[in-house]
């Protein structure tokens, strides 16, 4: 997801692909950790994510 396409989410939306995403993140841990999955830097991509999602819900709310 670019940097864009977060910009243009409103704050509920955010929230919400946060929620996602942190779920999706831990099936990947729970599948990393079970067997090693095919490409471990999908765990990093997603912290990665989530990351710039709660900066942008954060610069979001000091702006109201």
């Amino acid at each position: 997801m670019k940097n864009s396409e977060i910009k243009a989410l409103s704050s509920e939306e955010l929230a919400e692909k946060i929620t996602t995403e942190e779920g999706s993140l831990q099936k990947l841990k729970f599948a990393h950790a079970i067997s090693p999955i095919e490409n471990p830097m999908k765990i990093k991509e997603a912290k990665r994510l989530i990351a710039r999602l709660k900066t942008e819900l954060r610069a979001k709310e000091l702006a109201n």
